[in-house]
């Protein structure tokens, strides 16, 4: 080997070093086909060259930017995003320049949960998503972006993780979230603007490890793991998949949060009434872009078989509903399936999210977008009298028997009742109970609902006592 060589190589390397130095690097979040929250000043980070000044141009409105890289070479900055439109460039420099293309600006949601968030549309092996052929193939729409996190754990926060931006159409949407996607396109229809959709779950994870370390200040019963610990630990390890899955998009610009979880909980609810809000307030505390929308779906009915009653989850998340500021639940008491935790009708699941932002959240008006909420008992005799909230038309069965009531009286024995509908409300009554104490709807593991208002939403299982959990 010549000296001439050896010299050639060197040179080579100490300038492919150089530039390797100034090479923008950016987290896997920003890149070609992103959405960018509209009408905010959205966070864009990554690394440079050490010292270095970066600058920032976006084609919306010919702007620049300029931050400084730390010592090791981090920096981050804010850039203005304009109304919903695009598809628009961002580029990113530090002497060397890289561009950011085909970036819309519109409304950004993150998707978070267990395997019924996860579940993609082309379902599980043996288990469907209703119509899912027709929808996917159908699906082409470039105002729609999907990203999906892999799953990753972590006992320290992560500064990145795995996923891509893809346009939605046929081949990317197969194995994206249906939950997630059902939701995004009522959105992007409805508000006619480019919809980003950032999905990061984990099927069969309880809701502790999506939970940051700061969120569990409140909630003395949860072990936190030792982050030096060399042992080996589990995605069910409190915090582990906020730090590896969340962790690293904290502080993008989002319209709002999505959560589909509670099954891996069932055994705890009086629990999970506490940590469910804990969870909201934790991401926005991290985000500290303020109190965010945060919708979530209530579990659907299914056979667990031993534990604890579900019905005392789902009430759980009821009771959840209302603990912190603009949060709502999406109730899904006629999509479960007694055999399949998984249901197929995940269109249901989705669109009633929708619901709740486009009314909640957007400020759309005169459609429906939460089910009956039991109001109020009074007893009249050997009759109890129900009345509801979200129900201003009355309620309805669309034709079949009301099923689900049982009744009780003080020896808090419950028996099947006769339940009807009335102009103030539902009537519940059974000829072996004189003095009704207690009714209760759709009580346990797996019902079909069939209570809702005249709009087509249901009503969540509930019950008006407060006894004991058997």
């Amino acid at each position: 080997m010549t000296r001439t060589f050896l010299l050639f190589i060197a040179t080579f390397l100490i300038f492919s070093s150089l530039s390797s130095q100034a090479e923008i690097n950016l987290p896997n979040l920003f890149g070609n086909g992103m959405v960018l929250q509209q009408n905010t000043n959205a966070a864009i980070w990554g690394t440079a060259n050490t010292n270095s000044t970066v600058e920032i141009t976006t084609s919306w409105n010919n702007a620049s930017y300029t931050t400084e890289a730390d010592a090791s070479g981090k920096w981050k900055t804010n850039v203005a995003t304009p109304k919903a439109g695009g598809p628009f460039t961002i580029t990113i420099s530090d002497g060397k320049a890289m561009k950011l293309e085909n970036v819309l600006i519109g409304e950004v949601w993150v998707c978070s949960g267990q395997s019924n968030m996860q579940m993609p549309m082309k379902g599980y092996f043996n288990q469907p998503i209703l119509e899912s052929n027709k929808i996917i193939a159908t699906s082409t729409n470039k105002s729609i972006r999907l990203i999906t996190i892999e799953r990753d754990k972590s006992l320290s926060p992560k500064s990145d993780f795995s996923g891509e931006w893809l346009e939605c159409n046929p081949g990317n949407l197969l194995d994206f979230s249906a939950t997630a996607y059902f939701f995004g396109k009522m959105i992007q229809e409805t508000l006619d603007v480019p919809v980003g959709l950032i999905c990061s779950a984990w099927g069969g994870t309880r809701i502790e490890p999506w939970i940051s370390e700061n969120g569990f200040k409140k909630f003395d019963w949860v072990n936190l793991p030792d982050k030096n610990s060399t042992d080996e630990f589990n995605q069910q390890t409190p915090t582990v998949l906020f730090n590896a899955m969340i962790s690293p998009m904290v502080g993008f610009a989002i319209r709002g949060g999505l959560w589909y979880q509670g099954e891996s909980n069932r055994n705890e609810p009086a629990e999970y009434e506490k940590i469910m809000p804990g969870l909201i307030e934790n991401w926005r505390a991290e985000w500290g872009i303020g109190d965010f929308p945060f919708y979530y779906c209530q579990i659907a009915p299914f056979e667990y078989g031993n534990g604890t009653n579900s019905a005392f989850l789902r009430e759980a998340q009821l009771n959840a509903s209302t603990a912190v500021p603009n949060i709502g639940m999406a109730g899904l008491m006629d999509a479960g399936e007694k055999h399949c935790i998984h249901p197929a009708n995940k269109q249901a699941a989705g669109e009633r999210l929708a619901y709740l932002a486009l009314a909640q959240t957007y400020g759309l008006k005169g459609f429906a977008y939460s089910g009956p909420v039991l109001k109020e008992m009074t007893t009249e005799g050997s009759t109890a009298k129900l009345t509801f909230d979200f129900a201003p038309n009355g309620l309805t069965t669309f034709g079949k028997d009301l099923i689900n009531f049982t009744i009780a009286g003080e020896n808090k024995q419950f028996y099947p009742a006769q339940a009807t509908i009335t102009r103030q409300g539902i009537s519940v009554s059974s000829p072996l109970v004189e003095k009704p104490v207690a009714v209760r709807y759709a009580f346990e593991n797996f019902v079909v609902g069939e209570l809702f208002n005249i709009e087509g939403l249901p009503a969540s299982s509930f019950r008006t006592d407060d006894w004991e959990i058997k």
